[in-house]
């Protein structure tokens, strides 16, 4: 028994972007772009945003419309679960899970959002599976709280909104997507084996975007603030009707970049998910030889290629899908495991590892058999 990925689906924006386009950029072209990073293009969500990328995957994950994954068809009042994974929210209030569980009318679904950075989708996977095991038959207490049966777990970014177009390190590695994963919780298949997840501080700030909520209330100790009264002007800020947020463009500060260190970031990368695939595998007592398929964060094509060789794993053994793609941040993994199950990949009893690493530092994996 245990928590069994049902359906996954993912969606993609319309425009996409080659490396030749960044030449009128930055200090780039397509040669220096590939050798590097293994990517040879990316979407960008020009008009989509982040709920509409996530709705489309979801849909496809529940079986309501063509492409993805789904075993089965679900109704809306199946889903009693919503955890969304993203960096870039189209809103802050409400949640983006909110806003998705209005959108596909999931009328019984519990749902948050969480921030874990590229680890995101692995750390929704994780909290999803110990809140489904813990409604789960004969579990303690199940009776005196909320219980879950079925989840929507989301991984759903516009990095592009963050992302600092003048970094040539960084620009080139970003795009935007959308994943999504139905579980449930069935007697009949063992489904997550093992689960590990990890912080180790990042004092370097090696990958960070400072957003920060730094605009001052018009108020001090004294009570109304005459200095910050007298400092509003309504041509410092844009009020966006479609969703009522206030956006203060005060001295530039609406635009407060993703800043990566990419030396920092590959060689906490490189040992993290090495760590992360060896500690699912000692948890659920599982040799590494006896998995079928790894699907990584796809971040760039040479740090898999680096976890491969620290796993004694062929290459062939990891869904790589960053060449179309570019980095998405939480949205990688679920859209690389729905590639592994639309191509047949992922075969039933296949035992197959999602692993991630992201800003935090994070990271952690979640071992499952299909």
């Amino acid at each position: 028994m245990g928590c069994a990925i049902i359906g996954c689906g993912k969606a993609l924006p319309a425009l996409e972007i080659a490396n030749n386009d960044f030449i009128q950029l930055v200090d780039t072209n397509d040669e220096w772009i590939t050798k590097r990073t293994g990517i040879k293009t990316r979407r960008i969500a020009a008009t989509e945003t982040n709920v509409d990328l996530a709705e489309t995957a979801a849909r496809q994950a529940l079986g309501w419309s063509e492409g993805g994954y789904s075993e089965k068809t679900f109704a809306p009042e199946d889903i009693d679960l919503i955890i969304y994974s993203s960096v870039t929210p189209d809103t802050i209030v409400p949640s983006s899970a909110s806003l998705l569980r209005r959108r596909l009318g999931l009328i019984n679904a519990t749902a948050f959002d969480i921030n874990a950075a590229c680890t995101g989708f692995v750390y929704g996977m994780s909290v999803m599976e110990s809140m489904l095991a813990a409604s789960a038959p004969g579990a303690p207490r199940a009776k005196s709280r909320n219980t879950y049966h079925r989840a929507l777990v989301v991984g759903s970014e516009r990095l592009t909104r963050i992302t600092n177009w003048e970094d040539r390190a960084t620009c080139v590695l970003l795009g935007d997507g959308a994943g999504a994963a139905v579980v449930e919780w069935r007697e009949d298949r063992p489904g997550i084996l093992a689960t590990y997840l990890v912080n180790d501080d990042d004092f370097d700030n090696a990958l960070s975007c400072p957003m920060s909520f730094d605009s001052k209330p018009p108020f001090d100790e004294d009570g109304v603030s005459k200095e910050v009264i007298a400092a509003l002007d309504p041509s410092l800020s844009l009020i966006d009707d479609e969703i009522g947020i206030k956006e203060d463009i005060e001295q530039g500060r609406s635009r407060q970049l993703l800043y990566m260190h990419g030396q920092k970031v590959f060689k906490f990368a490189s040992k993290a998910m090495g760590r992360a695939i060896d500690a699912v595998c000692e948890r659920s007592g599982v040799s590494v030889s006896e998995i079928k398929c790894i699907v990584p964060h796809q971040a760039n094509e040479r740090i898999i290629k680096f976890a491969a060789k620290r796993c004694g794993l062929p290459l062939d053994c990891f869904q790589v899908s960053i060449a179309n793609r570019g980095n998405s941040s939480s949205a990688c993994v679920p859209m690389a495991l729905a590639d592994a199950y639309e191509s047949g990949r992922i075969q039933p009893g296949d035992k197959v590892i999602l692993v991630a690493f992201g800003g935090g530092f994070t990271s952690g994996a979640v071992l499952f058999e299909a």
